[in-house]
């Protein structure tokens, strides 16, 4: 049994960080396993070297610790090219130049994780690629090609037992979803987290309830490529007085901050729960 913890190097760990780190563990030790680290550094805009520092200093301080070395995934961006050239050979990605105002006048409508690509771009080849675009995967032509969809098994409190993807419902709710970045040409989230896992063995993925409806298309990626679906675990967020769940993005309060106020890592921890 192998499952991660994977944190992006784009700001200070919080709360919710630290609920995950723990859950991540505390699986791992209950069904005997390993739990690795993998740092998520493929945005290159956004990605900082003292972040990825903070990280282990702030996963040390709560008393977690992991194999050496660490995966990090601006190592193996050879590895995601690679990937996309075969789905490219099999004519399965597509550019496209489309800027998100343009998705959202073209009609777009709103989907599991924002609003559902048109499919402006879908009957452009790659021969006519530019610097700058963005690489689609065809969904519809992936499915086709990707066959029969296996079940997978959730083991998390939210949506416990056996899924299957839904074709219609994939189509409908995530499009044909970006496995290259626009302009930065960074590999994009579903490329490089199903690949990660493959790639590591991970056999037991276990992250929050937001990327619930990610797994569908991570298990299309998996049938598609051959690769191994893992079981998922989704745990709740950790959330504010407000309802909302913390986040990066919204500057919620810093791990090192509580630690700046004394609070020990068993505060820390009762805090969140554990």
């Amino acid at each position: 049994m192998r499952t991660r913890f994977a944190p992006s190097p784009t700001g200070l760990l919080h709360l919710g960080h630290a609920f995950s780190a723990l859950t991540v563990w505390q699986v791992a030790a209950d069904l005997g396993g390993t739990a690795l680290l993998r740092i998520e550094d493929t945005d290159s805009t956004r990605c900082r070297a003292e972040y990825e520092t903070a990280i282990y200093e702030d996963l040390g301080w709560l008393g977690l610790d992991w194999p050496a070395p660490v995966w990090r995934q601006s190592e193996h961006l050879a590895d995601y090219a690679a990937t996309l050239e075969r789905l490219a050979l099999r004519g399965l990605l597509y550019p496209c130049s489309c800027s998100r105002k343009q998705i959202a006048e073209a009609g777009a409508t709103p989907g599991w994780d924002g609003l559902v690509y048109p499919g402006t771009c879908r009957q452009r080849p790659m021969s006519e690629a530019r610097p700058g675009d963005a690489l689609r995967l065809n969904l519809s032509a992936a499915l086709e090609a990707a066959g029969p969809l296996p079940a997978f098994t959730e083991t998390g409190p939210l949506h416990a037992g056996t899924h299957r993807p839904d074709p219609a419902a994939l189509i409908a709710h995530v499009g044909d979803p970006v496995l290259r970045r626009k302009e930065t040409g960074d590999p994009a989230y579903h490329l490089a987290c199903p690949q990660d896992d493959a790639a590591q063995g991970i056999t037991h993925v276990v992250r929050g309830a937001d990327l619930w409806h990610a797994t569908f298309l991570h298990v299309v990626i998996q049938t598609l490529m051959g690769w191994p679906v893992p079981t998922y675990h989704h745990h709740d967020l950790i959330r504010d007085e407000g309802g909302a769940r913390l986040a990066k993005i919204a500057h919620s309060r810093a791990i090192r901050a509580y630690r700046e106020d004394g609070l020990t890592p068993d505060d820390l921890r009762a805090r969140v729960g554990f």
